[in-house]
């Protein structure tokens, strides 16, 4: 069975949890590839929210192995509080299987964060400051812990402690606090180390036997595409790729398996953090997003930036990806809106742009050409088929059909798992 890949095509907070709950369904592996705990799913089943930030959304299936990749970084601290939640709230977490090859966060990561922030006085990237960009940069430079490390315990400890001297020295220098290396090698080695154990495993040979096996595997990234390493609006991005080829990497696949890739939107557009945003709305409109779609982060609680949907940059997403399909969520969000917008191209200096700017300058030089549409003002709640979207909704879902290019097989129309609309 192909494998399918679920792809964040925005600026990440597109909704992708719903979806990949909604397609786990079907699946018998849920993969999460990349990323580290800065960034999270928010789902709501049966009125009960879930807010997951490193385990796979496929964990609220019985049926259904989660995995964490060998291209995730790992907070244990915070791997075993998700767990401890989830089993709290009834969910079954023994399923879940962790890569060995998966690097550590560890203190002095986060210390390197808040360091590397405060050096940027006013010009800060936006980072959660939760250690990932230090954890994959020390994966670079290979000097990183992995998970399968903590096996052999008095080696793992030596190396704790040989790292955590190594960093006390810099990050000191640099203004932050010494980690207290004892406390560290005793935690880490011990009651962690031990509680992490159960749920390690050579995850690139299970996840390589289901796809040859036969088995529906199901793949998903965190962030999204423009936060993407290489292809996103670079500094303003994260630290891994998030882009669909970064499942090849991220879980240890050969590309031939993934003939289906399924694209995220939200029905508008935000972003955290600082960097570019052309459909930006720092007006009404713009409040109204972030009060009815409750825009802000599932890990930070920050407020997100918010504007219209932008056809440019998804055509580009379209083309960083392959997607074969687009799931639109929270449409229902405009229900209310006399009038929505859409922008379709780009003005700079007279001349009309419906390409993506190859350079970050560019982009923030660059003004959006809106298209506008009717709202409907009703609510989406009840709709299950396409064909009982008021008319205008549906006028708007074809117009970014048309605009994009690419067939939309999914409607998001309220917060419940199973408020959404499965385009034929």
């Amino acid at each position: 069975m192909p494998a399918t890949v679920v792809v964040g095509t925005q600026w990440g907070d597109e909704g992708k949890g719903k979806v990949t709950d909604t397609l786990a369904k079907e699946m018998e592996l849920v993969v999460r590839y990349q990323g580290g705990h800065n960034a999270g799913h928010t789902l709501v089943v049966n009125g009960q929210r879930f807010a997951l930030q490193l385990i796979p959304s496929g964990v609220l299936y019985d049926h259904v192995v989660p995995v964490i990749g060998n291209g995730v970084v790992v907070d244990p601290v915070t791997f075993l509080a998700e767990i401890d939640r989830l089993t709290a709230s009834g969910v079954d977490c023994s399923r879940l299987k962790l890569s060995t090859h998966a690097h550590l966060i560890l203190p002095w990561h986060v210390a390197h964060d808040a360091a590397s922030e405060a050096a940027r006085g006013d010009a800060p990237i936006g980072t959660t400051l939760k250690g990932i960009g230090p954890a994959y940069a020390d994966k670079a430079r290979r000097v990183g812990l992995r998970a399968g490390d903590i096996v052999d315990r008095a080696e793992f400890a030596a190396a704790l402690k040989a790292r955590a001297e190594a960093e006390n020295a810099v990050i000191t220098a640099l203004g932050q606090d010494a980690v207290d290396v004892d406390d560290v090698v005793a935690r880490y080695a011990g009651e962690i180390a031990d509680r992490m154990t159960p749920y390690l495993c050579d995850t690139v040979s299970l996840v390589n036997e289901a796809l040859e096996d036969g088995r529906h595997v199901l793949f998903e990234g965190a962030q999204a595409t423009f936060l993407d390493l290489d292809q996103g609006t670079y500094p303003y991005v994260t630290s891994s790729n998030p882009v669909a080829g970064g499942a090849c990497a991220g879980a240890g696949i050969g590309p031939q398996w993934i003939t289906r890739v399924i694209g995220i939107a939200k029905a508008y557009c935000t972003r955290v953090g600082a960097g570019p945003f052309p459909a930006e709305d720092l007006g009404q409109a713009g409040e109204m997003l972030v009060e009815i779609g409750r825009e802000f982060g599932t890990v930070t609680g920050r407020r997100r930036r918010t504007g219209w949907f932008d056809v440019p940059m998804l055509r580009h997403a379209k083309r960083l990806n392959g997607l074969t399909e687009l799931a639109v969520t929270k449409l229902d969000v405009f229900d209310t809106f006399d009038e929505i917008k859409l922008c379709v191209a780009y003005e700079r200096d007279g001349k009309r742009l419906t390409s993506y700017p190859d350079r970050l300058a560019d982009l923030a030089a660059v003004t959006p050409v809106y298209e506008t549409f009717p709202g409907w003002r009703t609510t989406l709640a009840g709709c299950r088929e396409r064909d009982e979207l008021p008319g205008a909704a549906r006028q708007y879902v074809d117009a970014l059909e048309q605009h994009v290019g690419v067939k939309i097989t999914f409607v998001g129309t309220g917060p419940d798992r199973d408020h959404y609309v499965a385009q034929p």
